[in-house]
């Protein structure tokens, strides 16, 4: 048995692999700045009034990616053109690096793309370091120099050039004080213009980049439980998702239990009694309990059993109710467990028709099988015909889907959560979509992952042991 579960998460490991690298690609490709969204205050959205304020607020911005790793190259090679360099991942300012991306596209010479982008920050810098008594002549000049820093289309870049130069002639001490360097600006990007070199642009090149980059230090932190930091309110991904967890393993898994616990044996009568009273009954409200949504069976028992002005003020209001921090997790369940009561029931009711119909299923399929009518004709009595001959045998739809237990426990009822404010993991990752707070996003991913890959595996073992037919093959 040990050599099969060897072999069996040894298969495993590169489907592991690939989920990690997409998650790790979408968390990449996740919109907006995550920087930006670590740092408390955005130093690029407030106002920048010289130049140790601009110094200062890159620096900040690069301690931040630094904190995040996202000042490291992506992965532990790239293949890219050769027009592009192999340090471009130095840019962290995002914004500025995807500029520098585009134009490297369109033009190829990167040599002369860095030294345009150079001449753009010293001109700022320039600007920013002039006396407070001339900041009002260089209004006209600075908001289309800002413009550059996110300027990578010609047309557009010229307008910015065009607008600057227009300022310059209408103020003689704007020209004094900026004009030669902001000429130096304009030939440069005609040199850009002018010694393009698109055919860098069809050269691949292959770059190594060691273990020192973005994916390492996150899938290795991963496999130590370090999960990342939440950009939100910078603690740690690992602090917020435990309790998390542990409520939506608490909600989930005694409503997973409940299902099983009913649907099992409704499924197995039903298909002992098919066709007669029991079954269609059975089957018919079950199917219709399964059409009825969750979210509005929640709402109504939150509506009726909580509220005086309906008469049935029987459970408590949504929440977890007064449950200390520090409190062990016996005496947690105990004392939200009035709480918990309704969210579980909404849980269970959606997986009995389900659940029900699997047993059904496979029990219709077994109480047809040879052996069954020996049993019988051996005089055995009818309890043991089905239990302990017949439902042995129809387990196997049953275990499927225990292995969709793990995941479900994982990833939490986002509905059910939002509903009955129970803190679990599908409540953490709607805030953390809304907040943006994407470590936290694609660390339950992960945790999704590795737990529906846990659940195969448990499965497969099941199989094994329930049904002498199944061997462990090594």
């Amino acid at each position: 048995m040990l050599r099969y579960l060897t072999k069996r998460i040894l298969l495993f490991i590169p489907t592991l692999l690939a989920v990690s690298l997409l998650a790790f690609g979408l968390s990449r490709l996740a919109p907006g700045d995550i920087v930006l969204n670590y740092l408390i205050n955005n130093p690029f959205e407030t106002a920048i009034s010289s130049p140790s304020d601009l110094l200062n607020a890159e620096r900040n911005y690069r301690q931040a990616a630094n904190v995040l790793n996202r000042d490291k190259p992506a992965f532990y090679f790239s293949v890219s053109p050769k027009a592009y360099p192999d340090t471009l991942f130095k840019i962290v300012i995002k914004d500025r690096r995807e500029t520098m991306e585009k134009l490297i596209a369109r033009y190829g010479n990167w040599p002369q793309i860095e030294s345009y982008y150079q001449q753009v920050r010293a001109l700022d810098l320039k600007i920013l370091a002039q006396p407070d008594s001339l900041s009002r002549i260089f209004v006209p000049f600075k908001v289309p120099l800002r413009e550059l820093y996110a300027a990578w289309q010609e047309h557009a870049i010229d307008a910015r050039l065009g607008e600057m130069e227009t300022a310059l002639a209408n103020d003689s001490l704007l020209m004094a004080a900026v004009g030669n360097d902001f000429f130096i600006l304009k030939n440069k990007f005609q040199t850009v213009k002018t010694e393009a070199t698109p055919g860098q642009l069809n050269i691949p090149a292959f770059r190594w980049h060691g273990l020192d980059n973005q994916y390492h230090h996150w899938i290795s932190g991963f496999v130590r439980g370090d999960f990342g930091m939440s950009v939100f309110d910078r603690r740690p991904a690992s602090d917020k998702i435990k309790p998390a967890l542990f409520w939506t393993l608490v909600l989930n898994l005694a409503g997973i239990l409940l299902a099983f616990l009913l649907a099992v044996p409704l499924g197995v009568w039903s298909a002992v009694k098919r066709g007669k009273t029991f079954d269609k009954i059975t089957s018919l409200g079950l199917f219709m309990l399964y059409s009825l949504p969750a979210f509005w069976i929640g709402t109504m028992l939150l509506v009726f059993f909580t509220t005086r002005e309906y008469g049935m003020n029987i459970f408590p209001g949504p929440g977890l109710g007064n449950v200390p921090s520090d409190a062990s997790w016996w005496e947690k369940i105990l004392l939200a467990a009035p709480h918990l009561f309704l969210p579980v029931v909404c849980i269970a009711y959606p997986a009995l028709a389900f659940i029900s119909r699997q047993a059904r299923g496979g029990m219709v399929d077994v109480l047809g099988q040879d052996f069954i009518r020996t049993a019988r004709a051996k005089g055995l009595p009818e309890g043991a015909v089905i239990w302990r001959h017949g439902f042995r045998n129809a387990l196997f739809p049953v275990i499927t889907l225990i292995a969709s237990v793990f995941p479900a426990a994982i990833a939490g009822s986002v509905t059910i959560e939002f509903i009955f404010n129970i803190p679990g993991m599908g409540w953490l990752t709607y805030n953390a979509i809304l907040m943006k707070d994407w470590p936290i996003v694609f660390a339950i991913l992960m945790l999704g992952a590795v737990l529906t890959i846990l659940g195969m595996l448990v499965a497969d073992v099941l199989y094994a042991l329930t049904d002498p037919r199944v061997r462990f093959k090594e």
